[in-house]
């Protein structure tokens, strides 16, 4: 176990690093793809690899997905608008082992509503994180999520979920974001995997574009998505993917 989360720690760390970088540039008028080629030199840098890059063909290094599109946003030359929300999801394979890492960053000035969301879901994300001990159950993680964000007034998406990382990108367990407390498998010491809800301000259907990868709201409605990489203790839990600058949530929110 001891190998295994400290490998996990520092390609977490790179990832987190990464994210830390792209915090510099978000402005309005630059392009995904230019958050893209930074993700993939610093994680180069770092003599690591971009996870991503090839995955099942996807193309770039990480994945860029703004306002209603909920996860796998592929970068390109779109530009990014004040007032537009987008979240970055970074994976980096370090000496074998994965790192993966995703945060909201805010364009400029967004709206009340986007800001609410992307707090929401923050706050759902960390919370759900602190109920991780062994010998509890998976479900509570999904349980403590929705309960939150449901109370609020949003959603959360039933298409996509955490999952288990190491060696692999991904592995089981499967981390649902909804569901039945003291649900599922029960946590085991040693266990790594992701938290990373998906919460939309609408409803929590969700459908991909003809690219195979995008997926975005079937209403239109504004999505956020926070993920982190955390390994399963005697005692609780630890977090592999923290930013080292306090960067874990938007400073200009």
């Amino acid at each position: 176990m001891i190998e295994s989360f400290e490998k996990t720690k520092l390609a977490g760390s790179i990832a987190a690093g990464a994210l830390d970088e792209v915090n510099n540039i978000i402005k309005p008028g630059i392009t995904t793809s230019e958050i893209d080629k930074l993700c993939y030199q610093y994680i180069n840098d770092h003599k690591a690899y971009s996870a991503p890059l090839y995955y099942r063909g996807y193309p770039k290094s990480c994945c860029t997905s703004s306002n209603h599109v909920v996860c796998h946003g592929i970068p390109s030359e779109k530009i990014l608008y004040d007032g537009d929300v987008i979240n970055v999801d970074v994976t980096a394979i370090k000496d074998g082992w994965h790192g993966d890492t995703s945060r909201m960053f805010i364009v400029g000035e967004c709206s009340i509503k986007a800001k609410k969301l992307i707090k929401v879901t923050y706050d759902s994300m960390m919370k759900a994180i602190k109920t991780i001990k062994a010998n509890t159950r998976i479900g509570n993680i999904g349980y403590t999520i929705q309960k939150i964000v449901e109370a609020e007034g949003f959603s959360v998406v039933r298409d996509f979920c955490g999952h288990g990382i190491g060696k692999k990108f991904h592995e089981s367990p499967n981390v649902l974001h909804y569901g039945e407390k003291d649900s599922g498998q029960e946590l085991k010491e040693g266990m790594i995997f992701t938290v990373e809800p998906m919460i939309n301000s609408g409803k929590f259907e969700t459908k991909t574009l003809k690219d195979g990868w995008t997926a975005v709201t079937k209403d239109k409605s504004l999505s956020a998505q926070f993920e982190h990489t955390v390994g399963v203790t005697k005692e609780g839990y630890e977090i592999f993917t923290l930013s080292k600058k306090s960067l874990n949530f938007p400073p200009n929110l």
